[in-house]
């Protein structure tokens, strides 16, 4: 009898621990007043608590990694909306805020056709911003530049990921943003929801 007693045990650890997604980190008690590509004033993370998220970290002059995640994400909403799962939040953050004004945000969203009814764009003062992706362990280190139509253009060596983060701001899981699996994503996304 002891030893069913001792299977059963390890038996319920094994179920309940199987589709876990332990807390990894969170951004503690800070709040970080940003703007949104429409110029709203937000408070992050407190904007998109009591909803899991897919948060993305970008810079809109980004040639390669950047525009990779945008897309990863994109296609992560699109397996979403298939299945009729509509209580995520999306959100790109920019670490450039120098350039990337909302105008500028709003603009990069449009010429990918990016559905905006759940995904938030976002910029800041650049110390707020600084701070955030600090918390956020995202480095971002200016790199190459150029001069394109007359303006130099520089270029980041960053930090490639997206972040899972539960209705509560804990990021649950990080991925490789321009090189993640969508299905994972998806399937961890409704680990959480369930």
């Amino acid at each position: 009898m002891k030893h069913i007693i001792i299977i059963l045990g390890f038996i319920f650890i094994l179920i309940s621990c199987k589709d876990t997604l332990p807390i990894e980190d969170n951004f503690g008690n800070n709040e970080y007043k940003l703007l949104t590509q429409d110029s709203v004033r937000v408070n992050f993370p407190q904007m998109i608590k009591e909803k899991i998220s897919v948060v993305g970290y970008i810079f809109t002059n980004c040639p390669d990694i950047c525009p990779l995640t945008t897309n990863n994400m994109r296609l992560v909403q699109q397996e979403l909306n298939k299945e009729n799962i509509n209580d995520v939040n999306f959100v790109s953050i920019s670490f450039d805020p120098d350039a990337d004004t909302p105008a500028v945000l709003k603009k990069y969203a449009e010429l990918r056709k990016l559905d905006t009814s759940n995904w938030t764009f976002l910029t800041g003062e650049k110390p707020v911003i600084k701070m955030l992706m600090k918390d956020a362990n995202i480095v971002a280190v200016v790199g190459d530049s150029t001069v394109i139509d007359g303006k130099t253009t520089y270029f980041y060596v960053h930090t490639d990921r997206i972040s899972l983060i539960d209705a509560d701001g804990n990021i649950r899981k990080n991925y490789q943003g321009s090189k993640a699996n969508v299905s994972e994503i998806v399937k961890d996304l409704k680990t959480l929801i369930d």
